[in-house]
């Protein structure tokens, strides 16, 4: 087939993280601007380039006070950082899915950050654009990207946990 240029589509995509609050209970939070593009060869995903961005002032959290904190200077800086991106440097296989190994800037801060990555297959929508779906997660420690305001707490143990899950669920349509 070889390999083609396909843009994520916002609106069927998804940018979602959850990290553990007070040590007791998770909060999940989402990043309702994702944008980017894939270069892939739906039958060799080794060889696939993952490119993407996130825009910081998109956060939703369904908590307004809280999106306004991570927005702040005290987590994303969102004035001075206003994206958070991802660049793959490596796609290869493994088991039954692959792992994607990139660069992730937050607040920018580069660090290689690894994913597992599903491929979930490809399809034509009824107005016949051709598109392609993969799910992503991975781990990450927010104090390695800069992230680093928490508040103790009286038990014992602080406000934000350090290790911040992320998901992704990726649907791109076909440009060349």
């Amino acid at each position: 087939m070889g390999k083609s240029v396909w843009v994520i589509d916002n609106s069927h995509s998804l940018a979602e993280f959850s990290v553990k609050h007070m040590m007791i209970a998770t909060v999940k939070g989402r990043f309702t601007q994702v944008e980017g593009r894939i270069e892939v060869d739906p039958e060799d995903i080794t060889g696939a380039v993952f490119e993407g961005s996130v825009a910081v002032a998109s956060i939703n959290t369904a908590d307004s006070a809280r999106d306004d904190h991570l927005r702040s200077a005290d987590f994303f800086d969102a004035e001075n950082h206003p994206t958070l991106t991802f660049k793959s440097t490596k796609v290869e296989r493994d088991g039954d899915g692959y792992k994607m190994t990139g660069d992730m800037t937050i607040r920018g801060v580069t660090k290689p950050v690894t994913f597992d990555l599903e491929f979930e297959g490809t399809g034509k929508d009824p107005w016949g654009n051709e598109r392609i779906g993969f799910s992503a997660t991975a781990k990450i420690n927010r104090k390695d990207f800069g992230l680093t305001w928490n508040a103790a707490l009286e038990t014992g143990g602080v406000l934000v946990g350090e290790q911040v899950k992320i998901e992704l669920h990726l649907e791109a349509t076909k440009q060349s």
